[in-house]
């Protein structure tokens, strides 16, 4: 009976300890994961996989005016951007290795038809940030800005 409850109580901490790893490993927004310019801050969450850079801000009927999603690469490139199942418009913010935006697409439609066009900006980046539409303008914010990130260091999965 006692190793019954011995083995119990190991198989319940494992659940445990497994769940709490998940949790961590998953976690896609963190008050960690900012992306900010000047004294404007927003909360991002983040799309590191492709699977998550492929789902991007789809099917969301709204964004809070202080979120956003910030998509990390494996390394600077060229990436374009499309806006396909994309219901809101959004600011679409590429930003190269040294957190400087190299390119801006503001205010940028859901597409409407198939197949969908996509915006190239023909620049490098690493990461592409995408806020709502017309917060780039509201804030400020140029081609040749620097942004500042903080970020959880556990966000950032680097093959």
């Amino acid at each position: 009976m006692k190793s019954k409850r011995i083995l119990i109580a190991v198989f319940l901490s494992i659940a445990i300890f497994s769940a709490i790893i998940f949790i961590l490993n998953n976690q896609k927004i963190n008050k960690e994961n900012q992306v900010c310019f000047k004294n404007n801050c927003f909360e991002v969450e983040l799309a590191r996989t492709t699977t998550e850079r492929n789902r991007g801000l789809m099917f969301r009927e709204s964004l809070n005016q202080d979120k956003g999603m910030l998509f990390i690469f494996d390394r600077e490139g060229e990436y374009p951007f499309w806006m396909k199942n994309t219901l809101i418009p959004l600011d679409i913010i590429w930003i190269n290795e040294n957190k400087e935006v190299v390119f801006i697409s503001e205010n940028t439609q859901s597409c409407e038809k198939d197949p969908c066009p996509s915006v190239n900006p023909g620049k490098n980046a690493e990461y592409v940030l995408e806020l709502n539409g017309g917060t780039a303008q509201k804030i400020g914010l140029n081609i040749g800005d620097t942004l500042d990130f903080k970020l959880c260091p556990c966000s950032i999965v680097r093959h």
